[in-house]
């Protein structure tokens, strides 16, 4: 077993959720990346850009859900 504390196995469930959230993030821009660049082409397939787009607020939804669970309930 390793010892370093900076093994996978050894973060909390914050941490994993903050490094998930920023992969989901990365995603999130590379795929606005190619939908742009895709309509910048001119030769864009519709279908292609559709699909990218619902992938895109498949991501989005993700996002906001983990920035839910990582964000204390503010009692008013």
């Amino acid at each position: 077993m390793n010892a370093h504390s900076d093994t996978p196995f050894e973060m909390n469930s914050e941490e994993v959720l903050r490094v998930r959230l920023e992969v989901l993030r990365r995603e999130h821009r590379d795929l606005d990346e190619a939908i742009s660049a895709l309509v910048a082409s001119g030769h864009a397939d519709q279908l292609r850009i559709v699909r990218l787009k619902k992938q895109k607020l498949a991501l989005k939804d993700q996002i906001a859900r983990i920035e839910d669970q990582l964000t204390p309930d503010i009692i008013a």
